[in-house]
């Protein structure tokens, strides 16, 4: 029986998966999964039963995913589950940032008592006219799961779309319309580009990326919409462009003191993802990888150990070995079967950056000395025999 605690509500539809082996607790300390979406875990303390952790979103902040490492802990979160409720956020903002909906929208309830609105509507709404989209040219960048989708609709709602992206996916390029125009350099996002849209994740190489060098280099009256990552924007060079006029409207989904309430700042509380189907496709996606990861040992979409999927195990037992990426470990590992002569039938090994993972199926019983050795191997951080 597998305890999984939920630290916050899931799904139902994703909890539902669960067959009669798992059983859901109250209790973190008996936890040998963790279902999460916004609790923060940096000041938990994390069990040694734990074994695994599922965010059902994309960011995983809100981890400590390096002393999850060093626990042998797989860190989960589900990419692209959210894709379609993000995009459409984002093409909400792409209308926020031409029209004055919101100027429009707030006269009118504060005029909603006046006998005589309705006449007065054709005087004022020249004041929240706006620009239309279409024909205009839209700079991606960051073309994962969500960018990619962001560039394909609107194309289709008439942008010229510009997509940058020096590490897109095979999957992600598969994906995209044979109409987005991929660009080498990200400065040409910049110099060419009526509005540009952020997607990439919160990395030191990404953090402040939108600051007073890039805005330098933009078009006058750049709409910028950033439903990605808050610090990915540098808040203190975006006050100065919104004054300077260089950026004409800026759409956020973080608010923060630096610029909620500003002049030309549309800013929506973290709104990306919050649509029923975006938490049902998350949590269903979180349940099955830790699912899988419970009974097979297979591990996809971890942020903190490399992928590795050796499928269903067919033989007596499957080892499965959380270690640190050095070198002759599979040596190591292999030599405490074969001085009991048990026949390894199939092995897979990866790694990922300081991180790795081996799976070993055997064709006998594994011990308990023959675990205890194998946890005894300098490197090795949690073994489990399924």
């Amino acid at each position: 029986m597998t305890n999984v605690k939920c630290l916050n509500p899931i799904a139902a539809c994703g909890l539902d998966l669960f067959s009669d082996n798992y059983k859901m607790t109250d209790n973190l300390e008996e936890a040998e999964a963790v279902l999460v979406r916004s609790a923060s875990m940096h000041e938990m303390e994390l069990p040694e039963s734990l074994v695994a952790v599922a965010r059902a979103g994309a960011g995983v902040n809100n981890i400590p995913l390096e002393d999850c490492a060093n626990k042998g802990i797989v860190v989960f979160n589900t990419p692209g589950a959210n894709a379609n409720g993000v995009k459409e956020l984002v093409v909400a903002g792409l209308l926020l940032a031409s029209r004055d909906l919101m100027g429009g929208y707030n006269w009118v309830k504060a005029n909603a008592d006046d006998a005589d609105i309705a006449k007065k509507v054709e005087k004022q709404k020249k004041e929240y006219a706006g620009n239309e989209i279409a024909g205009k040219k839209l700079g991606v960048i960051g073309l994962g799961a969500i960018g990619a989708k962001v560039a394909n609709i609107a194309f289709r709602l008439g942008m010229e779309v510009y997509g940058y992206d020096p590490y897109v996916s095979i999957d992600a390029a598969w994906s995209l319309s044979r109409h987005i125009k991929h660009i080498q350099y990200i400065e040409d996002i910049y110099r060419e580009c009526d509005y540009i849209t952020i997607h990439v994740p919160a990395l030191d190489s990404t953090k402040g990326m939108l600051n007073k060098e890039a805005f330098a280099m933009m078009k006058d009256g750049v709409r910028i919409l950033n439903f990605a990552r808050d610090v990915l924007v540098n808040d203190e060079d975006m006050k100065e462009a919104l004054a300077s006029g260089r950026v004409k409207k800026y759409v956020t989904d973080f608010p923060n003191p630096a610029i909620a309430g500003l002049d030309n700042v549309i800013t929506l509380p973290h709104l990306g993802a919050s649509t029923d189907e975006s938490e049902d496709n998350c949590a269903v996606m979180a349940v099955k990888q830790i699912m899988d990861y419970m009974e097979n040992g297979n591990i996809k979409n971890s942020v903190n150990y490399p992928a590795c999927d050796a499928g269903k195990c067919e033989t007596v037992a499957r080892v499965c070995v959380c270690h640190k990426n050095i070198p002759d470990m599979l040596t190591r590992f292999t030599g405490v079967f074969s001085k009991d002569g048990i026949n390894i039938a199939n092995m897979m090994s990866k790694s990922k950056g300081d991180w790795a993972y081996t799976i070993l199926d055997v064709e006998s019983q594994v011990s308990e000395s023959d675990k205890k050795d194998i946890e005894a191997v300098e490197g090795v951080v949690k073994v489990r025999v399924i």
